[in-house]
């Protein structure tokens, strides 16, 4: 038993020595919710941790081993037993992906069976917002307008924004979100189908169903974050598989695997690199699609805060290998809802006028 226990630590130790930064960046994936500084000295303290506890066990082999000894069938044999119950107590949850896990949270979803979800149409919600009620309001076609009651006219000049919460306005007012303050700068209608907690391959289902129902799209303002690019790996919610982009329906993994997903989001090379092609995949089909309306493409890419390397590594390899048509949007950290990492209403005002200069026609910019 000492020489298992030796063993162990001796692992921790070279586990920590082994995950170097360059290491961790390439398995762990840029977050939206964790700053990158946060993210870094999470991962700091846990090799940390492995190095003392390898240590520990190193130096301490004999009287672990003897405590171990008496008790490892024991130990064993409650962790089984408690594995197994948690799988079981979980079954009865039905589990959906991270971001919808609240089935009355507002704006209220439903099911879809090609993309996953959808806002519930012809509804109005309310949600309390950094101390704000933001009123959701939704047509019958399930896109957000100003208030209930209203309804996109899909045969006017339309600009169409697609997307997740940033691109829908999560804690913003309608005339603070993006679409409604390109609408303002450009006096183009904007047609907001931004649903939350897509990934890339949702988005472009939901457009590849609802831009065909606009008459006359402008443009087409797609959102791509690299710090949300993780969502593009999960295939617990319906998602598109390269190299013909063959649709796929959602997979059900066991629950205690979901819940360790959650909490280490390790990714595999392989899984990285099938994902970036991917991605680069769907957004190209993307503005090919645009383009086939008479649409101009556009894809905004907000960056909030400094772009560290992993983020530039990936927005390079997926959007200017592919030549796709986007523009970057510097943000500063600080703009943002009130315990909320959503982009404020300055922020908005700041993307929107990027993508407004980059929609408004030349003539008008020269003047």
């Amino acid at each position: 038993m000492r020489w298992w226990v030796t063993l162990a630590g001796t692992a921790l130790v070279l586990a920590a020595a082994a995950a170097t930064q360059s290491w961790l960046d390439r398995h762990f994936l840029p977050s939206f919710l964790i700053s990158r500084q946060a993210y870094v000295g999470i991962e700091m303290s846990v090799r940390v941790a492995f190095a003392i506890c390898g240590f520990f066990l190193i130096f301490a082999a004999r009287r672990v081993a003897s405590l171990l000894t008496v008790r490892a069938l024991a130990i064993a044999a409650a962790a089984l037993l408690a594995l197994g119950a948690g799988e079981l107590v979980l079954r009865t949850v039905r589990l959906r992906p991270a971001e919808w896990q609240a089935a009355d949270e507002e704006p209220r979803r439903q099911p879809d069976s090609r993309v996953g979800w959808t806002f519930v149409p012809a509804r109005t919600g309310y949600s309390l917002s950094g101390g704000r009620t933001i009123e959701y309001a939704f047509d019958a076609s399930g896109y957000r307008v100003r208030r209930g009651g209203q309804a996109v006219d899909r045969e006017r000049t339309s600009i169409v924004f697609a997307g997740e919460s940033v691109m829908f306005g999560d804690g913003l007012a309608y005339d603070e979100t993006v679409p409604a303050q390109v609408e303002a700068i450009l006096g183009v209608q904007s047609v907001n189908m931004a649903v939350y907690g897509y990934s890339t391959d949702q988005m472009y289902l939901r457009l590849e169903s609802e831009l065909p129902r606009i008459r006359r799209p402008e443009a087409v303002v797609m959102l791509f974050m690299t710090a949300l690019f993780g969502r593009n790996l999960d295939d617990d919610r319906p998602h598109l598989l390269r190299g013909g982009l063959v649709w796929r329906p959602a997979v059900q993994h066991g629950r205690l695997i979901t819940l360790a997903r959650l909490v280490v989001p390790f990714r595999r090379d392989a899984t990285v690199e099938n994902g970036i092609a991917a991605t680069r995949e769907v957004l190209s089909a993307a503005v090919n699609l645009s383009r086939s309306r008479g649409a101009t493409p556009l894809i905004v890419v907000p960056q909030i805060g400094a772009e560290a390397e992993p983020e530039r590594t990936l927005r390079r390899r997926i959007l200017d290998d592919a030549s796709l048509p986007y523009v970057m949007v510097q943000l500063d950290p600080a703009w943002h809802v009130p315990w909320d990492r959503h982009p404020d209403a300055w922020a908005a005002r700041v993307l929107a006028e990027a993508i407004a200069e980059r929609l408004r026609p030349p003539a008008a910019t020269a003047r």
